[in-house]
């Protein structure tokens, strides 16, 4: 979809106009009577949500959008366009004109729109015969009132998060660990500052892997390290790491999971798409950072050779492991990714999984878990959240959760015995490989999938990829 922006609506007939108006907020002077007019026929309503279509005496199509009471956030006008953009494409819209209403500043206003549209738009290209008749596609978006700079880079970052939608929706039998190395190797083309290295199992064996490999002996598939690193010239700031887990496909291995809806463990590589997506956006907005991003692929399957519960094995760093839940593998993937980032030089370092059911038991759809060694860099990654609609709840980090993961034949348990909290003793377990550096840890499991949100109804949201550009773009800023 091509987004602009203009100063006044184009003169001549329109395709398709959105308003959003919350209440107590004038009606754009071109359409004010046809919309009071239908204000006043109860065919228009100003709550949250509310949509209505009207055709005005020229043949512009208007879609008026409610916001309720309050002034409009960023998040509600995200919400609002997603549901613009279903009734525009429900009416054969191919060209859209977006008049942003009064409230936030035009540049987070401006975003928040493209952001809304072209996430509702993604649609994953499903594997039929015979695709089923869809609703036209629009082609274009024009922001009446919008800033340039921020509707071009919102474009950008809904694109990369769209991608890493993708590559979530991809059947475990296309997007094996191999095949996610060589998507991210492709990233390298965006960008002259951008290297990308896949490294294989002798290399992680020759570093000592066994944590990562541990999870990864399990299955035919061979697991997949990804580096990439992004030197800006101009970068100024600390060298940040993102890394993320890819478990491509999770069985739950010997500790196997319910067959119930096993099909969407497709999506546990959720962590290493969202980071890898960010890096996209990242290169794509050529931002002046430091920045390394680590990944690890593998499946978890319970084959003959699978690690069992009672094995210990040994991480990068040193740490033994014992394993009472071969189910709960991504804390062993990143504990060495963890490690591989402070080679890597990261002075500050944000991991991201779907790591525990426990997180949505806790939290839902509606906040990812957070958990930090670090106060400065949780304030500003709940802030990024705050901005992107990518809602983060901090969880404690304390000694006394340690006790629960303490083992008496390794150093750590990969899964405490008792049913205590389950996203804070994992996010300890993590906590662990980060060493001094600052680091904080994104739980996404319970908002990765069906989020709920018109924007990202149901499948894949790519979430925390937005919040993650938002602060990274803080930082180069």
């Amino acid at each position: 979809m091509n987004v602009s922006v203009a100063p006044t609506l184009p003169a001549g007939p329109l395709d398709t106009v959105v308003l959003a108006l919350a209440e107590g907020t004038p009606v754009p002077g071109a359409y004010a009577t046809l919309v009071e007019a239908a204000e006043a026929r109860g065919e228009v309503r100003r709550r949250a949500g509310s949509v209505a279509h009207l055709h005005d005496a020229g043949g512009d199509r208007v879609i008026v959008i409610g916001l309720g009471k309050e002034s409009p956030t960023a998040e509600g006008l995200r919400v609002a366009a997603a549901h613009a953009l279903a009734r525009a494409q429900s009416l054969g819209t191919k060209h859209l004109a977006w008049v942003l209403p009064d409230g936030p500043p035009s540049a987070a206003g401006t975003a928040a729109v493209v952001e809304g549209t072209l996430l509702r738009a993604w649609k994953y290209a499903a594997r039929k015969k015979e695709p089923a008749p869809a609703d036209p596609v629009a082609e274009s978006l024009v922001i009446v009132g919008g800033d340039e700079a921020a509707a071009s880079a919102a474009a950008v970052i809904a694109e990369a998060a769209n991608w890493a939608r993708t590559q979530q929706h991809e059947p475990p039998n296309v997007l094996t660990p191999t095949e996610l190395g060589a998507r991210a190797a492709a990233l390298a083309d965006l960008s002259p500052h951008l290297q990308v290295e896949i490294e294989s199992t002798d290399a992680m064996r020759a570093k000592g892997m066994g944590s990562f490999l541990g999870v990864a002996q399990g299955s035919a598939e061979p697991p997949a390290l990804i580096i990439a690193r992004y030197r800006h010239p101009s970068a100024k700031g600390p060298r940040v790491a993102l890394v993320g887990k890819a478990v491509t496909f999770d069985t739950g291995g010997i500790s196997i999971k319910p067959s119930a809806r096993m099909h969407e463990m497709k999506f546990d590589m959720t962590g290493g798409a969202v980071v890898l997506g960010a890096l996209q956006a990242v290169a794509r907005l050529d931002l002046p950072l430091d920045l390394v991003v680590v990944v690890g692929a593998t499946e978890n399957m319970p084959d003959g050779t699978a690690l069992k519960p009672g094995d210990i094995i040994t991480a990068a760093e040193g740490t033994t492991i014992e394993i009472t839940n071969t189910d709960a593998e991504g804390r062993l993937v990143l504990a060495d990714c963890l490690w591989q980032a402070r080679q890597e030089g990261a002075e500050a370092m944000i991991d991201v999984a779907t790591l525990t059911g426990a997180v949505t038991v806790a939290l839902g759809s509606t906040f990812a878990g957070l958990i930090a060694s670090d106060d400065d860099l949780a304030d500003e990654l709940l802030a990024a959240g705050t901005r992107t609609g990518e809602l983060a709840w901090r969880l404690p980090l304390h000694d006394e959760y340690g006790k629960l993961m303490a083992s008496q034949d390794a150093d750590l348990l990969n899964g405490a015995l008792e049913r205590k909290a389950g996203t804070i003793t994992a996010g300890y377990f993590l906590s662990r490989f980060a060493g001094d550096v600052p680091w904080a840890h994104l739980d996404i499991a319970g908002t990765a999938w069906s989020l709920g949100r018109p924007y990202a109804a149901r499948g894949g949201s790519a979430y925390g990829l937005r919040l993650l550009v938002d602060w990274l773009r803080e930082r180069a800023a």
